[in-house]
């Protein structure tokens, strides 16, 4: 006979019983089977089943004696027991649960575990390798969470289906503003301006400038700008043009000039008219964050000094650089071009060069004196590699003001 159970463990095997059986329920509910699988797990249960009645009728007769033994024992040790039994209705009183023996409750818990262990059995010998990997008790890979990964996702694939249905039956359309509907949210100053200007003219240098001026209608003395659409790639070194040049009229602004270099060249500095001058005084400025100048001029033997201070420099266009002519040994020379009015250019990512040459009061003289030295300088400066139509378009505006279409036989 077995060795007697406790309580616990009586418990723990019922537990281990109950998910043995749900487990094969489970599995056929999720598991995608073949038809011969599912015969052979019919078959397994049928055969497993006729085994547990039989264990149930060995159990039952087994409790019977045992309960007729107890009775009869009891009879001998209380006479007046019996006698109340013999006098009753001549019916056998009726055996409960509560009267099995300890060693019939021991054979029915492992009768019921030996079928569990077998059920489970037979349920994994009839998977595939990839359906006992999938199926686990708990986590991810139990039968509760791959159900509710496959309703997620043929609610994923439902949302998408109506998705590509919607946009099918409904298909966006992008409404393009034109140059009408451009013109009428402008203000009532532009739109006055804009009536003097013919869009599909091309206007020469001379007439575009003397119409610039004209339509410029703000109360400040606005600047005058020229967009150069240039047919290079910028993303090739060799197309990346850039240059710079003193216009003859001047830029009409006021620029603010700072030197870095050693004592005696800042003194010739000062004396260009310079406004900053000096290395010690800049250096403890440019350490605060303190920038108040429009122009840096540095000598290149203070170049490694100002290294720690490009971050700062750099987004603003303030970093020296040789090939704008920042950078040289003759700062007395570079100090008076940046005050007379020095220009420096370069295309952008899009192929374009925005430049502003003066204000609306120089007159269309000035004006065009200024236009024409960038134009011969972005000329000058044409890439070798660079094949067919050099310059694409021109315009010319003014601060707030409509644009200007030059004609580019100006440039070519």
């Amino acid at each position: 006979m077995a060795k007697d159970k406790s309580k616990d463990e009586v418990k723990a095997d019922i537990v281990d019983q109950e998910i043995a059986n749900t487990t094969i329920e489970e599995v056929k509910a999720i598991d995608p089977v073949s038809k011969e699988k599912l015969e052979h797990l019919e078959e397994v249960d049928i055969k497993l089943e006729g085994e547990n009645n039989g264990n149930t009728q060995k159990n039952d007769k087994a409790t019977s004696k045992t309960s007729s033994q107890k009775e009869v024992k009891h009879g001998a040790a209380s006479p007046a027991k019996a006698k109340k039994t013999k006098q009753g209705d001549g019916q056998a009183e009726p055996v409960t649960e509560s009267k099995m023996t300890e060693a019939a409750i021991d054979v029915a818990q492992q009768e019921g575990v030996v079928i569990a262990a077998k059920r489970t059995t037979a349920v994994v010998a009839g998977l595939d390798d990839d359906s006992r990997k999938t199926v686990a008790k708990a986590g991810k890979r139990s039968v509760k969470a791959i159900k509710e990964a496959e309703e997620k996702e043929a609610k994923e694939e439902r949302k998408a289906k109506a998705a590509e249905q919607k946009t099918e039956d409904k298909p966006k359309v992008v409404k393009q503003r034109t140059a009408e509907d451009r013109l009428k949210a402008r203000g009532k100053n532009f739109r006055k301006a804009a009536e003097m200007v013919d869009n599909d003219k091309d206007y020469n240098l001379k007439e575009a400038l003397e119409l610039a001026v004209k339509t410029s209608l703000v109360k400040f003395d606005a600047t005058v700008e020229l967009h150069i659409n240039l047919g290079v790639d910028p993303k090739h070194a060799d197309q990346n043009v850039r240059g710079n040049l003193v216009l003859p009229a001047g830029t009409g602004k006021s620029i603010r000039v700072a030197v870095l270099a050693d004592d005696a060249e800042a003194d010739k500095a000062k004396k260009a008219g310079a406004d900053i001058a000096g290395h010690e005084e800049l250096l403890a400025a440019l350490e605060k964050g303190v920038i108040e100048f429009d122009t840096l001029i540095a000598a290149p033997a203070m170049m490694s000094k100002l290294g720690k201070y490009a971050r700062t420099l750099g987004p603003k266009g303030l970093m020296p650089n040789p090939k704008s002519g920042t950078v040289t040994t003759d700062v007395v020379k570079a100090v008076k071009e940046a005050k007379a009015g020095k220009l420096e250019y370069r295309v952008d990512s899009t192929g374009i060069v925005h430049v502003g040459f003066g204000k609306v009061s120089f007159g269309a003289d000035k004006l065009a004196g200024n236009a024409s030295a960038i134009l011969a300088s972005i000329k000058a400066a044409k890439p070798a590699s660079v094949k067919g139509n050099y310059v694409k378009a021109i315009h010319i505006t003014t601060s707030m003001g409509p644009g200007i279409r030059v004609a580019t036989a100006e440039a070519n």
